[in-house]
């Protein structure tokens, strides 16, 4: 049984990985978030030490090293902007550690934590989950098992309807979460990259406050990708039947159905990290490349190949106007 302490425990993702401690058979012993609403840990952990304040949480956490129970893995659920130094806090420690996506925001970022994994001789894994999609995994290896020349045309289209409160909050702040394509967007990039290859171009077309597009040439793929958090970019179909989220990815007009088997997906990350295995630094960094280019990038206009949906209004930012 090992021992986590976990930062973030209020955020939306916190609770899977709560439960992925406790279905891998381990425990949480301390967890600290500047909000209190963590009702959730009753469900899983409900004798966790539990800090709003992070001097206090080392301070706990550092008691516990010296009485002879030291903390195995911290896991960071934090907000996108503080996973490099939760991630440095683990380290320095003396634990592993496991950081939701996107690991961090800067290659650099990346460059910094790999020095700081040989100073401490201990690891950094993120959760790239839709690597372990079963239906992702057999895409893989149908394009391995293909035409070495083969090149695909793959468009990726992902809205997740958004409501004022996320430009109050730090995902609406570009400094903070990165924009739209690394806050709701990097997995997808990660996985469009592990399946089809390496970026040889990068492209973005649109990137506002609301969604962005743009263009990947990969080793083996041509890829339109299109990603917005505004319900009035839904397809109509999808508004008619009062749904707030459509994710669809077509390869060679061919849909790729994956919405299902999600629920286990941070379990088996998880289970594959205590085994030994786990995606490490090298398997984050493609996907922190291509999002903090997209973010660096002035936006080419409707230019080349765009993805269809680029070509909606665009909107004025709901707080534009206001103080």
């Amino acid at each position: 049984m090992k021992n986590f302490a976990l930062i973030g425990a209020g955020g939306f993702v916190a609770p899977r990985h709560m439960r992925a401690i406790q279905e891998t058979g381990n425990q949480l012993l301390a967890a600290m978030d500047r909000t209190d609403s963590v009702g959730v840990m009753d469900s899983y952990f409900p004798n966790a030490d539990f800090f709003t304040e992070f001097e206090r949480f080392d301070r706990h956490i550092e008691k516990l090293k010296r009485s002879g129970t030291p903390i195995d893995y911290v896991s960071v659920c934090s907000p996108n902007y503080l996973h490099d130094a939760h991630i440095r806090f683990g380290l320095r420690l003396g634990a592993d550690v496991i950081c939701e996506k996107p690991l961090v925001l800067n290659p650099w970022n990346v460059d910094a934590l790999r020095e700081i994994e040989a100073e401490t001789g201990k690891r950094v894994y993120t959760i790239l989950q839709l690597r372990l999609h079963p239906v992702i995994a057999n895409l893989k290896k149908q394009v391995e098992a293909g035409p070495a020349d083969k090149i695909y045309d793959v468009d990726l289209s992902y809205i997740t309807s958004r409501g004022k409160w996320y430009y109050t909050s730090w995902k609406g702040d570009l400094s903070k979460s990165g924009g739209i394509a690394t806050n709701i967007g990097v997995h997808f990039f990660d996985m469009l990259q592990w399946v089809f290859g390496p970026v040889q171009e990068n492209v973005v077309h649109v990137h506002t406050h609301d969604r962005a597009a743009g263009f990947l040439l990969l080793g083996k793929a041509r890829v339109r990708w299109f990603l917005s958090i505004n319900a009035d970019t839904l397809p109509e179909e999808v508004k008619s039947a009062g749904g707030r989220t459509f994710r669809s990815i077509t390869v060679d007009g061919n849909s790729v159905e994956f919405s299902e088997g999600f629920t286990d997906l941070h379990t088996l990350s998880y289970r594959d990290i205590l085994s030994g295995n786990g995606f490490g630094l090298e398997a984050a960094a493609p996907a922190v490349q291509i999002v903090h280019e997209i973010r660096e990038k002035t936006p080419a206009g409707l230019h080349g190949a765009y993805h269809p949906m680029a070509m909606l209004p665009l909107s004025e930012h709901p707080f534009k106007n206001t103080k």
